[in-house]
């Protein structure tokens, strides 16, 4: 298991537990869904840029473009989920449950870089 997946797992159990304590049983399905969610496009981010990594730097440039496109996918999603579904995603408790688990993880990234 990658250390991206695993801190991502962790972080999404975290956050979710917060979640709930603050917002009730209501956060447990935002706090897991958007978690797993911001875990899954972190995953894909760090293997579309680690073959880059020994390459040239416009390919480095273009593979790191195409994460920051997944992650601004995840900012759609949650959106969407705000907007359509407020019912089930609150949209703070939606919130939280992505950029808790998003925000960490890109400062695992930085690892790649060094």
């Amino acid at each position: 298991m990658s250390r991206v997946l695993s801190w991502g797992l962790g972080l999404t159990g975290l956050v979710t537990a917060i979640l709930v304590l603050v917002w009730g049983r209501a956060a447990l399905v935002p706090g897991i869904g958007f978690g797993l969610l911001a875990t899954a496009i972190q995953v894909v981010a760090a293997r579309l840029v680690r073959p880059a990594l020994a390459g040239s730097g416009a390919q480095l440039v273009k593979r790191w473009a195409y994460g920051m496109g997944l992650r601004l996918g995840g900012v759609v999603v949650f959106a969407l989920a705000a907007t359509f579904y407020a019912e089930v995603f609150p949209p703070l408790p939606t919130a939280l449950g992505f950029l808790g688990v998003l925000v960490p993880l890109l400062f695992t990234e930085i690892r790649l870089f060094r």
